[in-house]
């Protein structure tokens, strides 16, 4: 399974404050908050002597609340791409909480070795179906958006990282908000087949849209959880946080 190969042989001292940051649900605040505050938890598993808190956008005051105290903290976004959210919106809420310094990793869709840790998930879930990786389609089903090219980026990205770290059939991006439709996607696939939700929360798209979407295709393959939310996902986030302490090479 994935593992972070770092040179420390105990977990690295961050002298800095994290903050994960995610969406969130407006018309069902509490669940997300919970969801994020739990990641911070498994995160601070890893960096015991390292404040790490989490918020959400969505859930009135969590946000004033998390950076309450923090000095030049490091923020983790747990969003799949750097589209508006990430550029414009998070920048404006944190400066309207209160601060005025902090550093950001990538987002969660895009750090490194999110493709590695597909690939070893998928991996692992078709070995229990005795499926063979050059006999199997990945379909990558995520949210798209009709007015930004940013979410389509990051989903290809992860698609074409995922297809050289494995020798799958096909990597097949869908979409929920704009196409290739995921039923559509889903219903032209033949054979072996197995839906990667590439979403970082578990919420209404993934408990919604998306099950309405496979079942309009028909489709009754293996189903994994949002990559969000996987359990190796910390160990994730550590690499990218890990990553701006390294010294620039001149």
């Amino acid at each position: 399974m994935f593992s972070i190969r770092s040179p420390f042989l105990t977990a690295p001292v961050i002298d800095r404050p994290i903050l994960v940051v995610t969406h969130g649900s407006p018309s069902e605040p509490a669940p997300q908050e919970a969801a994020v505050q739990a990641l911070a938890a498994r995160l601070n598993q890893l960096l015991p002597d390292t404040t790490v808190r989490g918020a959400t956008l969505a859930s009135e005051g969590a946000l004033d609340r998390a950076v309450r105290g923090l000095e030049r903290p490091i923020v983790c976004p747990w969003f799949m791409s750097d589209g508006w959210f990430v550029k414009t919106h998070l920048p404006k809420r944190l400066k309207a909480a209160g601060l005025s310094d902090w550093e950001a990793t990538a987002p969660m869709g895009l750090m490194p070795g999110v493709a590695r840790l597909m690939c070893d998930r998928i991996r692992l879930r078709i070995a229990t179906l005795d499926w063979q990786m050059a006999q199997t389609t990945v379909i990558l089903a995520a949210h798209g958006s009709p007015s930004s090219s940013k979410p389509r980026e990051a989903t290809e990205a992860a698609a074409r990282a995922l297809a050289a770290q494995g020798a799958f059939k096909a990597v097949r991006p869908c979409y929920v908000d704009e196409p290739p439709a995921i039923r559509d996607v889903v219903s032209a696939v033949q054979g072996h087949a197995i839906v990667v939700p590439f979403f970082a929360v578990r919420a209404g798209h993934v408990t919604g849209d998306l099950p309405e979407e496979l079942e309009a295709a028909r489709f009754n393959g293996p189903v994994l959880d949002p990559v969000g939310t996987w359990p190796e996902t910390p160990a994730l986030a550590l690499a990218a946080i890990t990553d701006l302490f390294k010294p620039e090479c001149v």
